[in-house]
């Protein structure tokens, strides 16, 4: 598991197994310009109505298009610029974020104690662009960077591309890799539980896939949680049947440090019910 795991792994531990705790886990959000970001709204507003003691952001919030390598030379790349891709992802943080604000804002008015989760987000690899695009060309070191990113502003605790943080027993990561390869382990979420060894959250893929495994003898319980989907758009590279995958967020209850939680998935779909009174196809429809 050290292999694994590696040198720079960091762990939280802030609960105890006599109160358990819930955190909040938010796939990818991919932001761009010309996206809509109305769902981000409504998960900010969600967790200040739930409250959960812990918020993870799995990574690729910004999606950083202007920095692909996989897009330079199609007609679909004309435009792109790397000012544009931050200013993006950080209008659509501040729009996730606005309703804590708010609500921290009011309660500093009146002396009231403020709700502060722990809050991290673990770096997907279109964040690494940036990192990457300034590697490749030294010229750019100091131009291009990831404090562009207003993550940290926001008080969020942000962890490197590919490094595991363990929160209340729980590991995160924007996705588990292969020591060998250093590519995301394959196969379903119960395969790379048996081969990642232990509980474990990642985001990457657009799927919705979860498997829970007792180990005999003990009573200990592990899961392997894989969600990479959190958006509104389709993404034009999956084609039309590619993009019918699920999209939410996650609230994780019950965690009490041994690597074991009660996992709530909670849809896009269901959160614009809550807070625009109808379904999200309506609500595409009508809006965009």
């Amino acid at each position: 598991m050290d292999d694994l795991i590696g040198t720079n792994q960091s762990t939280i531990e802030a609960g105890d197994a006599g109160n358990p705790r819930t955190h909040l886990i938010i796939p990818d959000t991919q932001a761009k310009p010309g996206v809509p970001t109305d769902h981000l709204g409504w998960i900010g507003q969600y967790i200040v109505d739930r409250k959960p003691d812990v918020i993870v952001h799995l990574g690729d919030h910004a999606d950083m298009e202007s920095l692909s390598s996989y897009d330079v030379g199609k007609a679909s790349f004309e435009g792109r610029r790397y000012v544009a891709d931050i200013d993006a992802a950080n209008d659509a943080f501040d729009v996730l974020c606005k309703p804590l604000d708010e609500f921290n804002a009011m309660k500093r008015e009146h002396k009231h104690a403020q709700y502060l989760p722990d809050r991290h987000i673990t770096l997907g690899n279109h964040e690494h662009r940036i990192t990457r695009a300034a590697d490749c060309d030294p010229k750019l070191v100091g131009l291009l960077q990831l404090e562009h990113l207003n993550y940290a502003g926001h008080g969020y605790q942000v962890h490197d591309f590919l490094q595991p943080v363990c929160v209340d027993g729980i590991w995160y990561a924007h996705f588990w890799a292969n020591p060998m390869s250093g590519r995301p382990y394959g196969g379903n979420a119960a395969s790379r539980l048996k081969q990642i060894g232990h509980t474990f959250v990642m985001g990457h893929q657009q799927t919705l896939d979860y498997a829970v495994r007792f180990l005999p003898g003990t009573g200990a319980q592990q899961f392997g949680l894989v969600a990479g989907a959190c958006y509104l758009h389709d993404e034009d590279y999956k084609g039309p049947q590619g993009n019918a995958h699920w999209r939410g967020v996650i609230m994780l209850h019950e965690v009490d440090g041994d690597g074991s939680a009660d996992p709530m998935f909670v849809s896009l779909d269901y959160l614009c019910r809550k807070y625009e009174g109808v379904r999200l196809s309506k609500f595409t429809a009508r809006r965009f």
